[in-house]
């Protein structure tokens, strides 16, 4: 059977407009990011984290004035002139104090975030993947971390490494990843029996494998929102250990030292622990803003 050529004849480019699609179909981290943006206050979280972090950087070096420079002729100056947060009781600039305190806090902060990410994904999904005698055994061990007081690790640390960043680092790092190991082992339990794990098993992935390429990449969401959370936790906690004297040593400054000498002249003095005890509450607002936007915007089931 012949065809006349005349009757098919190729459409132009408007008429084929009907037939394609408005915009092309979003990636995850993109429909994330958009879901993100419409939260005001994880919007606001991330402006404030980036000041902060800004400030950290180059906030010692705008006043003009070392961070460990004493003049006890310019002791307890209250904030303006040549000095925007005042002075301290040894005629430090408080400014750059305040500046030299949040890399130390941050530092802190985002380390224990990261330590925890390592330690606790890891731990916890093997420990999840394996199951039976292994799973068992792995969580008892983190029950007994978690049955030891945190103080005892401080102690600890203090006693064998003397007092400082470096203590606290690994005090925070031996405890606060518990939690996200935790995490991490109700979700893999969930997913690893999963069609996508024995499809990967049929065509012979291995354990190692299957964990970094299928089971970890989607429990990716409680991950991020966990270490977020985390970060105005090992703080707030930094802060604690300083302000009970078993922070920084002198003349570095963090926060919590900041506060912790602020508290002593505070009816006479109280710009001295107005301001580093300002910055640790609005960092630990914004980190939680930006936890609870990353958690709408990660869970598909509390998108608008």
């Amino acid at each position: 059977m012949q065809y006349q050529q005349e009757l098919f004849t190729p459409l132009n480019a408007p008429e084929l407009a009907g037939e394609q699609m408005g915009r092309e179909s979003p990636g995850y981290w993109s429909d994330v990011w958009r879901s993100l943006k419409k939260n005001r206050l994880a919007l606001s979280g991330i402006l404030i984290i980036i000041f902060l972090g800004i400030m950290a950087g180059i906030g010692p070096h705008l006043s003009g004035s070392a961070y460990d420079a004493q003049n006890l002729s310019l002791a307890n100056r209250p904030p303006g002139g040549g000095y925007w947060f005042g002075t301290d009781s040894l005629g430090r600039d408080l400014f750059s104090r305040v500046w030299i305190g949040a890399r130390i806090s941050l530092t802190i902060g985002l380390f224990t975030s990261f330590i925890c990410f390592f330690i606790g994904v890891l731990y916890g999904s093997v420990s999840a993947f394996i199951g039976g005698r292994v799973d068992d055994i792995m969580m008892r061990i983190v029950e007994v971390f978690y049955g030891i007081p945190f103080m005892l690790y401080v102690i600890v640390m203090m006693m064998a490494l003397d007092t400082g960043l470096r203590a606290i680092l690994i005090a925070l790092g031996m405890v606060y990843w518990l939690d996200m190991a935790r995490i991490v082992r109700g979700q893999v339990l969930s997913l690893k029996e999963q069609e996508f794990v024995l499809a990967a098993r049929t065509l012979g992935a291995g354990t190692w494998r299957i964990l970094t390429r299928h089971l970890i990449p989607n429990t990716m969401g409680p991950i991020i929102v966990t270490m977020t959370l985390l970060v105005p936790n090992a703080i707030f906690a930094e802060a604690f250990l300083s302000f009970l004297g078993l922070g920084v040593s002198a003349p570095m400054a963090s926060w919590g030292s900041l506060a912790s000498d602020g508290i002593q002249g505070l009816r006479s003095y109280p710009w001295q622990l107005f301001f580093p005890a300002f910055f640790i509450s609005i960092t630990m607002l914004a980190f939680n803003f930006l936890g609870d936007g990353l958690r709408d915007a990660l869970d598909p089931r509390l998108r608008q």
